[in-house]
């Protein structure tokens, strides 16, 4: 019998996409480690999905159509697909950020919405 549920661990990669890791069907998971002055070395948007950015440690910076958004642990973001967006870390200190990649608009309930309660 397959089971209801997936679990995966994560390392000290620089990056660890979980999608395949725990067959995600409506979302994308990443985990982003960038060290201290380093940067994603290219500017991205999406045709449909948007993205929830958490900051679990360390300081950077994001740079969304051309405005510059300092980030810090605890921070989150979301941004809209069509945004152009890059991310860094401070200079001094490196930066661990989780992203969350989902359809926009997507969400039909949630929370108490979409529970049930079983027992």
């Amino acid at each position: 019998m397959m089971k209801n549920y997936a679990k995966t661990t994560v390392g000290d990669e620089a990056r660890a996409e979980l999608h395949e890791a725990l067959a995600l069907t409506g979302a994308e998971v990443s985990i982003n480690r960038l060290p201290a002055g380093a940067g994603v070395p290219f500017v991205h948007a999406h045709k449909s999905n948007e993205e929830i950015y958490g900051v679990l440690s360390g300081r950077g910076k994001a740079v969304i159509d051309g405005e510059e958004i300092a980030l810090a642990a605890g921070d989150w973001l979301r941004i809209a697909p069509a945004a152009k967006r890059q991310f860094s870390a401070a200079a001094d200190e490196g930066i661990v950020y989780l992203c969350i990649q989902v359809k926009e608009n997507s969400l039909g309930a949630f929370t108490a919405e979409d529970a049930v309660i079983l027992s």
